[in-house]
């Protein structure tokens, strides 16, 4: 049963927010990764808001994270050509091999910009932001035309201190949404629960079935060790979705 208690050793929920889960069909685990919250994030920002076609070109930061995993292999399976930016060669070479994204653009190399580019010879027509920062201002450089852009997370700004320096460059990029109508859209995935939940449950449950999607999880054992786990996670230092075990898999 999956219930969003906190970690705590008891508690009291209402049933209607419980979920039973079956682990018949896959880990437990899964109901808080790709079958869970970060998988539907990834489902419904990018066919809700994204809206890929066959052919065009989705670009994803974070992109060995749960969420942005999962949007490349979604966009492969709508035909679209995937482009994951991610941290370090061998997250960029779990992308290429174990993902199947289509190009893997590292931003902590001196030539991110350079990669980029080469990445996108036809530009980026949607673009997933998990991110933020730099990596955010090298790929509005690339935007196409009508491009789209689910705002899902802006983790390089959450540690900050202090306002950027440097010009305020707001203005010059709604220019940019001026000139290419471009469609932003923030959005926070529980908007979308109603209405397509059971789709994302019944799509995602085949994908990952077929191998059209796979996933990766980052296991922490012990809830005392709950607190660098998280410090870890706002750096880029997991790989996959992150989970903290406090205590054996009931079902094995």
């Amino acid at each position: 049963m999956l219930s969003y208690s906190g970690w705590q050793t008891h508690a009291v929920a209402d049933g209607a927010h419980l979920r039973k889960l079956d682990p018949a069909k896959a880990p437990i685990s899964t109901a808080v990764g790709v079958l869970g919250m970060p998988g539907f994030t990834a489902y419904a920002g990018l066919l809700e808001i994204g809206r890929p076609k066959a052919g065009e070109t989705v670009v994803v930061a974070a992109a060995t994270g749960p969420v942005g995993s999962a949007v490349g292999q979604i966009a492969k399976v709508k035909g679209a050509r995937a482009v994951g930016i991610a941290g370090g060669p061998d997250k960029c070479k779990a992308l290429l091999e174990e993902f199947g994204f289509d190009v893997a653009v590292d931003h902590r190399a001196p030539d991110f910009v350079d990669q980029l580019k080469a990445a996108v010879p036809d530009g980026i027509d949607v673009y997933f932001e998990n991110v933020g920062g730099e990596v955010t201002e090298a790929v509005v450089r690339r935007l196409n035309k009508f491009a789209r852009i689910p705002v899902c997370g802006l983790v390089a700004n959450y540690n900050a201190t202090s306002a950027p320096d440097g010009p305020d460059r707001l203005p010059g990029f709604l220019g940019q949404v001026l000139t290419l109508s471009l469609n932003i859209r923030g959005f926070i995935q529980d908007e979308f629960v109603a209405d397509h939940y059971r789709d994302f449950v019944r799509d995602m449950s085949g994908w990952i079935g077929d191998g059209s999607v796979k996933y990766r999880e980052d296991i922490v054992t012990g809830l005392e060790n709950a607190p660098e786990a998280f410090r870890g996670l706002l750096t880029g230092k997991n790989f996959g979705k992150l989970l903290v075990l406090v205590s054996e898999e009931p079902t094995s």
